[in-house]
């Protein structure tokens, strides 16, 4: 299974990169958060031999010819290796802090891929652009506007999901679903490789293959020490995310749903630092990977080897020097 892995700065995304590739990472990915999701990316490819993606992109602030660009020319700096990555975020964040519409968001999403896979194929094949969706229109490209064909073909497109309704949409019309890290063996089980199933069953078999993106919270350490630091900081992104109900469905299916409130409530009052204090051992064993890294890659391979050929993995601590390659290498071998 091959792996990507996160680079975080802007200034230091190229080193980042450099330090991942030389680690035997297959690809790198950047978030939203204080820097723009493109550029450390570009920066990435131009510096290391990796594929790139982003993981993800918030898709319905953005137009769909924006979008498309940016990852046309992510695409040329890595050899044909970009994934843009689309997300749909939370009605708060997309209606409050983009000032955008958040109605209907799994048939916005579809409105979306399909736009700029028309975009897409209007720069790979010459046919004229023609996208007329429910929330988008795109009628005009002219050859100043027109990247060259790629020979590598178009970016893929993953959306992210949990739901299963957006999990199904994404099988339907992109090309990889990035599966939430919040999620459990369990709940992806039961919930999200049925949701797929339904996708696909409506799926256009000229759209070609669809992949399962796995993205991991992965607590590892090869001693006690290092399994200390790895396990505080997963306990904390986990109390994070457990503070939003879109993550609820996951917590509710462990058994664990009562935490949500409790944390949405501390979050609301600013006590971010007490949010780590909620996750007990045994919701940190059930959503986080574990352990040394062999154990690790045991646990990726029986969660998710029969359905995905590589995976994101998530580091919130500093990981100690060389627990990065250790851990891509027992999860490639």
């Amino acid at each position: 299974m091959r792996v990507l892995a996160p680079v975080h700065g802007l200034a230091t995304a190229a080193e980042e990169a450099r330090v991942l590739a030389d680690a035997g990472v297959d690809g790198v990915f950047t978030f939203e958060g204080p820097h723009d999701v493109f550029v450390p990316l570009a920066l990435a490819a131009a510096a290391a031999d990796v594929s790139v993606m982003t993981n993800v992109a918030i898709a319905f602030p953005r137009n769909a010819v924006h979008l498309a660009h940016a990852a046309w020319d992510l695409h040329e700096l890595s050899g044909g290796r970009c994934t843009l990555g689309l997300g749909a975020q939370v009605r708060a964040h997309v209606e409050r802090r983009f000032g955008v519409g958040f109605d209907r968001p799994v048939e916005r999403m579809r409105d979306t891929v399909e736009a700029v896979r028309a975009v897409f194929r209007t720069w790979q094949t010459g046919e004229p652009l023609d996208h007329r969706g429910p929330y988008r229109t795109h009628t005009l490209m002219t050859p100043m506007f027109s990247p060259q064909p790629h020979d590598a073909g178009p970016p893929r497109i993953a959306v992210g999901g949990l739901g299963p309704r957006m999990c199904a949409r994404a099988a339907e019309v992109a090309d990889e679903l990035a599966v939430m890290p919040v999620t459990s063996e369990r709940f992806f089980t039961e919930r999200t490789l049925p949701a797929v199933a339904a996708g696909l069953s409506r799926r256009d078999p000229a759209l070609g293959t669809f992949e399962v993106l796995p993205e991991l919270i992965v607590a590892c350490g090869r001693d006690d020490a290092e399994q200390a630091v790895a396990d505080a900081g997963c306990r904390a992104l986990l109390g994070f995310y457990s503070s939003t109900p879109a993550y609820r469905p996951v917590l509710d299916h462990e058994g664990f749903g009562d935490l949500q409130p409790v944390a949405q409530g501390l979050t609301r009052e600013g006590r971010w630092d007490e949010l780590s204090s909620l996750i007990p051992d045994d919701l940190l064993d059930l959503v986080a990977v574990r352990g040394t890294p062999e154990q690790v890659a045991a646990t990726i391979e029986r969660r998710y080897g029969a359905h995905a050929s590589r995976d994101c993995v998530y580091t919130p601590y500093s990981p100690a020097d060389g627990l990065v390659a250790d851990v891509v290498t027992a999860i490639a071998g």
